[in-house]
């Protein structure tokens, strides 16, 4: 692609002129972030100030048509350093606040904010979302000093969250990611991430702006095109997510939809790094873990139940499609009589990802279609979890999303058993065909 043509507006590229070049370029993605942005600018103003002080730096708002007057704060919100225990010395801080255009959704913004790097010259990078409501200035240090110090070139983010916050991850992006690719990245989709001015470059060059990286896709594509890239990845410990949670049964589709459809997309991609992929490995993890607090998420088991429920008697023909016989069958005596009855174990789980990556593969139906189709067994799944880990503390939580961890790389085998060589294909693969969704939900 022809980074070129990534379209900037008159007053940024001026914008750009002026500052010519910097060191440092942190990005926060909008959309009606009102409430909550005004306290990531500060955050991150106070970060580079406190932590990196004397670097150029630039603060990009790359948004997507907020109503709520976000870039307007971002623009005028003020740091009183004073307060901050910040000597004279600060960062020549710069900010840019601008529209993005493209297909609505938070990977177009990233686009931008890769853009405006790239003609920056920046050396190091962030992205942090603008709905956080538990970022602090270090977040900034932990996310850049592994680029500047350590020569990483990809860092994501580790946090503590509720054990029902970040249930795609939890079921899905973290435990096929690690199984594919053999890196332990314990939030591929986290949403802030550290990455080089290098990998913005390279990230910008790839064909998907068109695709449904432009939506949800992005973060599981950064993780993984890091990783298939060969770049040095590692993890920054956070602390806690707080941002505004979603529950699981009424606002995720979309965003499963997406992230979904980007993983397996990749697996296409990817194929010939992950074929050959045994077993998983640690990734360096910088910053100081401790135990900290997290604000509970609310679920609506009954609501989740009844989707399952829904899917097993609407969507029979479907499924029958996507998954085999066996595991089918398996899938239909888990039913049960009650709520508490309807469970779908671990190995049952993986059997249906890996049914459905290879369904997706040989093209048996439009993927969007089978992509739907997914929503209540995920549904299924998450209602599972919360019943095998009620009453459980969010240690012993993370022990059975470890486990489901162990049982996809134990079964891999099945996975590359069923999955058939690709037919010959085009030099340059296209990603991400199938058509787009409306975005919706939050971080997975």
């Amino acid at each position: 692609m022809n980074t070129n043509l990534t379209p900037l507006t008159a007053a940024t590229e001026t914008r750009i002129q002026d500052i010519d070049s910097t060191e440092i370029l942190v990005g926060i993605p909008s959309y009606n972030n009102a409430d909550t942005v005004g306290h990531v600018v500060r955050a991150v103003s106070v970060g580079l100030a406190k932590h990196f002080p004397g670097c150029r730096a630039v603060l990009v708002n790359s948004d997507g048509g907020s109503s709520d007057g976000t870039p307007a704060i971002v623009a005028r919100t003020a740091v009183d350093f004073q307060y901050s225990f910040i000597g004279d010395q600060q960062s020549i801080l710069h900010r840019i606040v601008t529209p993005y255009h493209g297909i609505p959704g938070k990977g177009s913004a990233f686009r931008t904010i890769f853009e405006i790097a790239r003609r920056l010259k920046a050396k190091a990078c962030a992205v942090v979302d603008a709905d956080l409501r538990s970022i602090s200035p270090e977040w900034i240090e932990l996310l850049l000093r592994p680029i500047i110090e350590e020569g990483y070139d990809y860092v994501a983010p580790y946090y503590l969250r509720h054990k029902y916050d970040g249930t795609i991850t939890n079921s899905l992006a973290y435990p096929l990611t690690r199984a594919l690719y053999g890196q332990r990245i314990r939030q591929p989709i986290g949403g802030e991430f550290g990455f080089s001015g290098a990998l913005a470059v390279h990230y910008l060059d790839q064909h998907v702006w068109e695709s449904e990286v432009a939506r949800f896709g992005i973060d599981i594509w950064m993780t993984t095109e890091a990783i298939a890239s060969g770049a040095r990845v590692c993890q920054s410990f956070l602390g806690a997510k707080i941002h505004n949670p979603k529950d699981p049964a009424a606002d995720l589709s979309a965003m499963l939809m997406q992230v979904m459809g980007a993983l397996f997309a990749l697996m296409e991609q990817h194929e010939d790094l992950w074929f050959k992929q045994e077993r998983s490995r640690p990734v360096p993890l910088f910053g100081f873990p401790y135990e900290v607090g997290v604000e509970p998420v609310h679920v609506n088991m009954e609501r989740m139940v009844s989707h399952f429920r829904q899917g097993l008697a609407d969507l029979e023909p479907i499924w029958r499609q996507i998954l085999t016989d066996d595991t089918f069958t398996q899938l239909r005596d888990t039913q049960g009589t009650s709520d508490a009855d309807c469970r779908i174990p671990d190995e049952l789980w993986v059997r249906i990802v890996y049914d459905a990556a290879t369904a997706y593969r040989k093209r048996i139906m439009p993927r969007d279609h089978l992509l739907k189709a997914l929503t209540p067994l995920y549904l299924g799944r998450t209602a599972s979890f919360v019943h095998a880990t009620q009453g459980l503390t969010s240690t012993e939580a993370e022990q059975k999303i470890e486990a489901l961890c162990h049982t996809f790389e134990r079964m891999k085998p099945y996975l590359v058993e069923r999955w058939q060589p690709p037919a010959l294909q085009p030099a340059t693969s296209a990603l991400l065909h199938h058509a787009t969704i409306d975005a919706g939900g939050d971080h997975g």
